[in-house]
């Protein structure tokens, strides 16, 4: 989708999404959230859902895929998914909070 200058805009990811030749899954199954690639997944960010609040203990990308950008792009589209459904995050994973330090516009989604 293209605004009126035509940049592309941002998507809210839902359920199975397609975002560039990655579909971000919320496989709520095994209670993390999983960027896919060709079917495979690249990268996985592990949660606990207590209320509106999503702690993410833990991000992690395939060795073999690692140096790709998958785990920000994972980052980016849970976050979107968060934002979307009125929840926020907690970061205790060491790469999460530092992409959270690192995109201030999504700071008003960090649980106190």
């Amino acid at each position: 989708m293209t605004d009126q200058t035509g940049r592309t805009e941002p998507r809210s990811p839902r359920d199975n999404d397609v975002v560039s030749d990655t579909v971000f899954v919320d496989n709520t199954d095994r209670s993390r959230f999983e960027l896919q690639l060709d079917g495979t997944v690249v990268s996985v960010a592990d949660y606990v859902r207590r209320g509106d609040v999503v702690t993410i203990p833990h991000v992690e990308t395939a060795p073999a895929d690692r140096g790709n950008g998958h785990a920000a792009a994972l980052m980016a589209a849970l976050l979107d998914r968060l934002r979307a459904d009125g929840l926020r995050i907690r970061p205790l994973c060491p790469f999460a909070a530092t992409y959270l330090r690192e995109h201030p516009d999504h700071g008003d989604l960090l649980a106190n």
